[in-house]
């Protein structure tokens, strides 16, 4: 029998073939996705593979490198629908994304986005990166998480689930979500209406999470008996926030006063998860960001984890990674110093409890 991992007859070593079979249980139907979406994601994905599919036989030829790559999204594909999950053209790009991250140590696909954090509302919500399974794995044995990265990570809407899926659950009897009122980079003027509908606008992208999880319905009732309750960063001050989940989002902009003390707010049986991009700091010039400061103040303290989410972890339109990297690149200057322009990275270690 021709072993399929050597090069075929009469081919040039340096393209070769493989043959990977789709087991009996499965259709082709289910690993190619609906209209082959998955297959033609493939070949996008991998450009110097060439995929034929026969029956329940897929044959990969190409280069090495490029067989590799391919044969793990193809390997990934059927174990992802072994476990009767839909395999999509999003699913090929995470295959893609797992196979070139070195977090991954030996984590396959379905073990990713098998992980699941809630289902509402007829749909569920769970990690699609390596980085976001590590950021939610935090959370979860950590009493304070810091989640640091870029636009598009999903560092909000997974803290906000998690949040969601807890109290739910009956872990936590109230959620509370804060954020700093500042301006990202625009004057807003004279806000007219009551202090509600002025702080509103800086509070909305919690409420679109919220809506996105329960019933719209739910929410104006839970926030009037306080299970809920989104408020501006400076109404923290003085309080004790017990058997909670708090999430504060934005915090690149308090000051890092402003994020003392909105840490020691913690009481008894309460989450914290900070959440953050440094490279968006909408402070005036010359203000520190206590984003930036309270690493290196915390670092070694005991149940606190800091979690940096990358490029690679961006689940919005493609297009969001692009931008994220290319202005990553315009920040640090030739040579790989730091042009005097930018404002830090948002790459960085992965999950590590106090580090």
């Amino acid at each position: 029998m021709t072993d399929p991992f050597t090069p075929a007859p009469g081919r040039s070593p340096e393209v070769i073939e493989r043959r990977l079979a789709i087991p009996d249980h499965l259709s082709p139907f289910q690993v190619l996705g609906e209209n082959d979406q998955a297959l033609a994601a493939l070949e996008e994905q991998v450009p110097d593979t060439d995929v034929h599919v026969r029956g329940h036989q897929i044959t990969l030829r190409g280069t090495e490198e490029a067989l590799r790559r391919s044969e793990h999204i193809v390997r990934s594909l059927i174990e992802l629908a072994a476990t009767g999950q839909a395999v999509t053209a999003e699913a090929v790009q995470r295959a893609v994304s797992l196979y070139g991250d070195d977090r991954a140590q030996g984590e396959r696909l379905e073990q990713v986005l098998s992980r699941t954090i809630l289902s509402s509302r007829g749909r569920t919500i769970r990690p699609k990166t390596m980085g976001q399974k590590s950021y939610i794995e935090a959370i979860e044995s950590s009493t304070i998480t810091f989640g640091i990265g870029p636009a598009g990570t999903g560092k909000t809407y997974l803290a906000v689930a998690m949040a969601v899926q807890q109290l739910l659950s009956k872990q936590i009897n109230r959620i509370i979500l804060t954020r700093p009122a500042v301006e990202a980079g625009e004057r807003l003027g004279f806000l007219p209406g009551s202090l509600n509908e002025k702080i509103d606008p800086y509070l909305r992208p919690l409420y679109d999470a919220l809506h996105d999880m329960l019933d719209p319905e739910s929410i104006p009732r839970l926030m009037g008996a306080g299970t809920i309750e989104v408020a501006p960063l400076a109404y923290m001050r003085g309080r004790t926030l017990n058997d909670a989940f708090i999430i504060l989002d934005e915090a690149q902009n308090p000051t890092p006063e402003q994020m003392k003390m909105f840490l020691t707010r913690l009481g008894f049986n309460s989450t914290m998860v900070v959440t953050g991009d440094v490279t968006q700091v909408d402070l005036p010039g010359g203000t520190k960001s206590g984003l930036r400061v309270v690493e290196q103040v915390l670092s070694g303290v005991e149940d606190i984890s800091f979690c940096r989410l990358s490029p690679r972890d961006v689940v919005r339109h493609r297009l969001v990674s692009d931008i994220v990297e290319a202005y990553g690149r315009w920040e640090v200057g030739p040579g790989g110093s730091r042009d005097t322009r930018g404002r830090g990275s948002s790459s960085g270690r992965g999950t590590g409890r106090g580090a």
